[in-house]
């Protein structure tokens, strides 16, 4: 069966009403989407921030008189508000999505692959992973600077933490090059049950250890990996110095060109940080602990 969308242009303050409205008409499902390309990076504790152009899609099945709803939509926001009607059609969206996602090389060995594609080179590191829950499947950029990092450094035996990690990407990267021991920290709980769960299906689970930021035990990291933001990476900068053995790497990630030299000057305290690596609007910073 075909389905019919009814898109609005709207502002940030408006679209929970947008939402509503097209709920009470009938929709199934409501989308919100970023309509100009607006970044929206650490929002304070609690918030739910959005765009200030939104695009609010509603699906609506394919019977639905659409001038009548049209209609109601203009007499409750306004004559002048631009409306798009267009069919949709029917696919087996989860195939369409699983379909999506192809296998990923950075670097020379390192591969990423979903968990229900062959792998391109049986020879390579392949992690198989399933997007889905949490975030993190190495098409960001800033995912992808720190696997590119993780295939040219020496990982074997190391002890390595991955802050903030997602879905645990950097962290079964690192197992599987070598790691001895990687240590997981992540605020999410859902993060932290992806990481296991990818963990599992990578087959290192006897080398990944998941915690809560509070209950990370005291411990010298070889290799300290943070794709979070630029904002908690300054403010986590001492504690992540701390938890980093004299001449161990640190490897930041999740910061935007703009920001680089002020996450740079804050880790110098305890680092020697070399030049960014940039990959469009994102950069990866690294350095050596001092002794």
């Amino acid at each position: 069966m075909p389905w019919i969308q009814i898109k609005l242009q709207t502002t940030g303050k408006q679209s929970s009403h947008v939402e509503d409205l097209l709920m009470g008409l009938g929709s199934v499902s409501v989308t919100l989407e970023d309509s100009k390309d607006q970044p929206l990076l650490e929002p304070p504790p609690g918030a739910t921030p959005i765009w200030d152009d939104t695009t609010v899609t509603g699906l609506f099945e394919a019977d639905v008189d659409t001038h009548l709803i049209c209609a109601a939509i203009r007499n409750e926001l306004g004559n002048d508000l631009p409306i798009k009607v267009e069919a949709l059609e029917d696919k087996d969206w989860i195939r369409e999505w699983m379909d999506s996602f192809e296998p990923i090389a950075f670097g020379k060995r390192l591969w990423v692959c979903p968990s229900w594609k062959t792998p391109v080179d049986t020879n390579a590191v392949n992690m198989m992973l399933d997007p889905g829950l949490a975030f993190g499947t190495g098409t960001h950029e800033t995912t992808a600077l720190c696997l590119r990092w993780l295939d040219a450094a020496d990982v074997q035996d190391k002890i390595v933490v991955d802050y903030g990690c997602g879905s645990g990407i950097l962290a079964i990267a690192a197992a599987l090059l070598g790691a001895k021991t990687v240590y997981c920290v992540d605020n999410d709980p859902q993060a932290l049950t992806a990481t296991r769960d990818n963990a599992e299906r990578n087959q290192v689970s006897d080398r990944i250890e998941v915690y809560p930021p509070g209950a990370l035990p005291e411990i010298q990291a070889d290799i300290m990996l943070a794709n979070i933001l630029a904002g908690p990476l300054m403010s986590l900068s001492e504690h992540l110095s701390s938890l980093t053995k004299p001449g161990g790497h640190v490897v930041l990630s999740g910061i935007l060109r703009d920001q680089a030299d002020d996450v740079s000057r804050t880790y110098q305290q305890w680092f020697r940080m070399a030049p960014a690596t940039i990959d469009g609007d994102w950069v990866r910073l690294t350095g050596d602990k001092t002794t």
